[in-house]
């Protein structure tokens, strides 16, 4: 399959909605949608982070995939032994690659790391039951996170350096189930869970909460959430950027009414988070990933039909004001849907459109994606 074929550069198009663009353009920057060829066969591919020299990572087909040059040439990347389908999180600086990866057999999953250029992938500790909380990430000097059975670890160079601790005001029972993102500096974003059955008033407590472990080792910050203690809430911090500055949502679901609520906290994180607001048109917002330095943040906003997710489209906010959402590509036939998952300090965002009667979907990169995101109108 020719990458150049495939590849689709769709320079300014943007299909017909509002004019607002976002404040602060990059000047240099072309407005642009690259749908991003996929691995032979494939009925669905998705673009999930960026590495230097133009590097997007993704999966296509079920497998890990990383794409490279102008061209965005689909490279597939070798799962670990025994496992059979997979996905390529995050990419350091020098082409060492992160993963997840799925066994059909027995459905339990692993994180891997994956060095560019290497013909195999080396599985991150033991096996787990899928359907727990599976991320792992990598900065650009290679540090690697991963929360195993509950144990939150920092590994370089293959060999784990440090375990994370559970912050000291978790309730009993509480394990770190995620860890999401690490910034250049070293500081990490996850996710610690706990419960116990308070007998004096015959409930079951939960606590779920996002910590930030700052970099050196020093004592983690429990983040602060709108509603605890009930397992119907549920606080993520997806992603953390370079000036500390944490990213993700309040996940609601009770009797069939789901509600995600966009939150963003700051340094020294003494408060609760904020609230950016959502995009026009739609009733939910989650913000997964965000620009190193540029106060960006990108994700997904959502209409629900009962409990279902019928419509959703990518969203960008610029830092400040309203959330915004990202074109589809011009042309693109019936009700198309998009997420959006990476951004990076020159505007590009990473993502996915999805045709919603075939559930097909497609990598796609937004290219200077200030100059197309616009508020809907209404």
């Amino acid at each position: 399959m020719s990458a150049a074929g495939a590849a689709i550069v769709l320079a300014g198009l943007i299909t017909a909605a509002g004019p607002a663009s976002a404040a602060g353009t990059t000047a240099s920057c072309a407005p642009g949608i690259e749908v991003l060829p996929a691995l032979a066969g494939s009925t669905g591919s998705t673009a999930v982070g960026f590495g230097t020299g133009g590097i997007v990572v993704g999966d296509s087909a079920g497998l890990p995939v990383y794409w490279t040059g102008a061209e965005h040439t689909v490279h597939a990347v070798p799962l670990p032994a025994g496992f059979d389908r997979g996905s390529v999180k995050a990419v350091s600086a020098k082409g060492l690659m992160v993963g997840t990866a799925t066994r059909a057999s027995d459905q339990s999953m692993v994180a891997f790391t994956h060095q560019r250029g290497s013909t195999t992938s080396e599985p991150l500790g033991s096996p787990g039951r899928e359907g727990r909380v599976f991320d792992v990430d990598v900065n650009e000097s290679g540090q690697v996170v991963y929360a195993e059975k509950g144990v939150a670890k920092e590994w370089v160079n293959g060999k784990v350096v440090r375990e994370l601790p559970v912050p000291a005001d978790a309730i009993a029972g509480s394990e770190v189930v995620s860890l999401n993102g690490i910034n250049k500096r070293g500081d990490i974003v996850g996710m610690v869970s706990g419960s116990y059955f308070d007998a004096e008033n015959d409930i079951m407590v939960t606590k779920n909460f996002p910590v930030v472990w700052p970099a050196g080792g020093y004592p983690p910050y429990s983040l602060q959430v709108w509603n605890g203690y009930h397992s119907s809430f549920t606080t993520v911090g997806r992603d953390i950027d370079d000036r500390g500055r944490v990213v993700g949502l309040e996940d609601y679901y009770y009797r069939n009414d789901p509600r995600k609520t966009p939150a963003v906290w700051k340094k020294p994180y003494d408060a609760l988070p904020t609230d950016p607001g959502l995009a026009k048109g739609y009733h939910d917002l989650e913000l997964s990933g965000s620009s190193p330095t540029t106060n960006v943040a990108v994700g997904t906003a959502t209409n629900f039909e009962e409990s279902w997710p019928s419509f959703f489209q990518a969203v960008y906010w610029p830092g400040t004001g309203e959330p915004l959402v990202l074109p589809f590509p011009a042309g693109t036939p019936g009700v198309p849907l998009s997420r959006a998952f990476a951004a990076t300090d020159d505007d590009r965002v990473a993502g996915m459109i999805i045709d919603r009667e075939t559930r097909e979907s497609k990598a796609v990169v937004w290219s200077c994606a200030s100059k197309q995101a616009y508020a809907q109108k209404g």
